[in-house]
């Protein structure tokens, strides 16, 4: 039932071609203001690749391309010392869900994504999400984490 309920809101996403998400400072000078500023994303595109759009305080627009990344192998399937162990946003997926979380969870997850938009008023932003599937085929729901070059740290949901 949930695999049917998934599949039939994967369609409706895939035909209208996008998806919304929002931006929750966790971090960061935003994160100190009162009431927290929420931002929303809009993304657009099939499986490996589209379009992201985020609308910043004072209506800075950052547009730009999402493209599926190579996800980095978990510790069990790295295979050669060689191999990277971390990405170099793990310590935000940490800071955003907590301690070990993307050693546990984004390591070795197949569906992973990276956008780096371009704002127009200066502020770079740099976003990663994943959505894990357990060893049913089960996928969850896509979490990510976004960090921009003035010290916040955002959660990203949808």
């Amino acid at each position: 039932m949930k695999n049917q309920l998934f599949f039939v809101l994967l369609a409706i996403v895939v035909m209208s071609g996008c998806a919304s998400g929002r931006l929750y400072p966790v971090q960061g000078p935003l994160a100190a203001q009162s009431p927290i500023p929420v931002y929303t994303a809009k993304f657009s595109g099939p499986f490996s690749s589209g379009h992201v759009s985020v609308v910043l305080a004072g209506g800075e627009v950052c547009k730009g391309s999402w493209s599926a990344a190579p996800s980095v192998p978990s510790a069990a399937d790295a295979g050669s010392a060689t191999t990277p162990a971390t990405s170099g946003t793990a310590s935000l997926w940490d800071t955003v869900y907590g301690p070990g979380f993307y050693q546990a969870h984004v390591l070795g997850t197949r569906i992973y994504m990276r956008a780096t938009p371009d704002c127009n008023h200066g502020t770079t932003l740099t976003v990663e999400m994943f959505r894990a599937a357990d060893s049913n085929g089960n996928v969850s729901a896509i979490r990510g984490v976004a960090q921009d070059n003035k010290g916040n740290i955002y959660k990203v949901t949808f």
